[in-house]
């Protein structure tokens, strides 16, 4: 049984109620554990290049998004907006590469779902009971199951560059992660998945973003703001641990058991995307860029820079652009620099596994790097440098902190 919006309203007390209700832990968070499956390299280590190729397609398409989203929601454009020959967005005919899934339920009785966590985006996403063959493989989210489920008779639309379009409904129903519960949440239920959705690409269910409600497609209030709104967490605060055999999103504040030290804070210049001044990037204890514009997002796999910034950082390196795509550079893989990223003061070193993404074959003398040239004029920070540090996203202060892991 599911209610229409006509009839919800009413029905909301009951709702509340019925949700699942957190105990007071007093300062404990929760931590939703994460798993791995990384589509962007061969079976013998060597890059996927054509994998790659769509991964990064598949960012810029994000960021696009993002971009049209918040000049919708705003009536402004955003500050980063770049001039399009088209204005169709591929959302998601796209390989999202290394994907960091955790579990959420939603519905009265919970149904359970693997989802992308991504602070790249701010939507969340699930494929519907009426979903065509596109979404086989996946758990399906029938509304007819849950008795708290509202249908809200408004489309979820999603344009691709070509012209074509995707499209669901949107929904509101309860949404449960590690006990704790986001109370007639509204979340895009799609009735159909592309290329880059489907199973074999993409084995979580959906996609939850914790980016700011201004670039929401539908306009909602993320589930983890409203989370905190609803009084749900300790505090307004979630963290990721992408290292070590427990990788980790924590939710109302973060985990002192995956980092040591003090955190270094920076703030967040525009409340869109998690975007924040990153103070230089060092090669080999020299500082080679400066005052670089960056957002933090945990749904790329990859580090993705201004051609001219790229350019700057593999000169140092000594390395060359790609035969096969000038978007990807190579260097020697006997040869690994010293590269650490500053933010908020404080130096952050990023290992050497982490700098080289695979390499160009088998027998490991060329190794594609980790920096590869991106589409948007920023920086976009994903987890081939936020493995290398905990890091927090503090909501109320717009601040995202970085610390050395334990």
């Amino acid at each position: 049984m599911h209610f229409t919006l006509a009839t919800a309203i009413t029905a909301l007390p009951f709702f509340v109620a019925a949700a699942p209700q957190r105990v007071n832990q007093g300062a404990r968070g929760t931590a939703i554990p994460l798993s791995k499956r990384s589509s962007l390299v061969n079976a013998d280590k060597s890059v996927n290049l054509e994998a790659l190729k769509s991964h990064v397609a598949s960012t810029k398409a994000k960021i696009l998004r993002g971009f049209d989203n918040f000049e919708k929601n705003t009536g402004a454009s955003h500050p980063f907006a770049v001039k399009r020959a088209t204005g169709g967005l591929p959302l998601n005919a796209l390989e999202f590469g290394a994907l960091w899934s955790g579990t959420i339920s939603i519905g009265t009785p919970p149904s359970f779902y693997t989802v992308l966590f991504d602070t790249g985006s701010s939507d969340l996403v699930l494929p519907g009971s009426d979903c065509d063959a596109s979404c086989n493989g996946h758990t399906l989210y029938d509304p007819a199951s849950s008795s708290s489920s509202i249908h809200l008779g408004r489309p979820f639309l999603i344009r691709y560059g070509s012209g074509e379009s995707a499209f669901g409904q949107q929904y509101i129903d309860n949404v449960t992660i590690s006990g704790l519960t986001a109370i007639a949440q509204t979340f895009g239920l799609a009735s159909h998945y592309s290329s880059g959705y489907q199973f074999e690409q993409f084995p979580p269910d959906g996609l939850m973003g914790m980016g700011f409600q201004s670039i929401s497609r539908c306009r909602c209030r993320p589930v983890f703001q409203s989370l905190v709104a609803q009084g749900q967490t300790d505090e307004p605060v979630f963290a990721f641990n992408f290292a070590g055999p427990r990788p980790e999103l924590y939710l109302g504040g973060s985990n002192p058991d995956m980092y040591t030290g003090d955190f270094s804070y920076t703030q967040v210049t525009q409340q869109s995307y998690w975007r924040v001044n990153m103070d230089n990037v060092v090669v080999n204890g020299e500082v080679v860029l400066a005052n670089v514009n960056s957002i933090i997002d945990t749904g790329s796999e990859l580090i993705h820079g201004p051609a001219n910034d790229v350019a700057t950082f593999y000169a140092a390196i000594g390395g060359v652009r790609s035969p096969d795509d000038p978007e990807f550079y190579i260097f020697p893989c006997n040869d690994v620099p010293s590269v650490s990223f500053t933010f908020g003061g404080t130096s952050f070193p990023i290992l050497a596994d982490s700098l080289i993404h695979g390499p160009a074959d088998s027998d490991w003398v060329d190794c594609y790097g980790a920096i590869i040239v991106g589409s948007v004029p920023f920086w976009v920070v994903g987890t081939a440098f936020l493995r290398n540090v905990y890091t927090t996203f503090d909501v109320a202060n717009a601040r995202v902190g970085f610390a050395m892991l334990a």
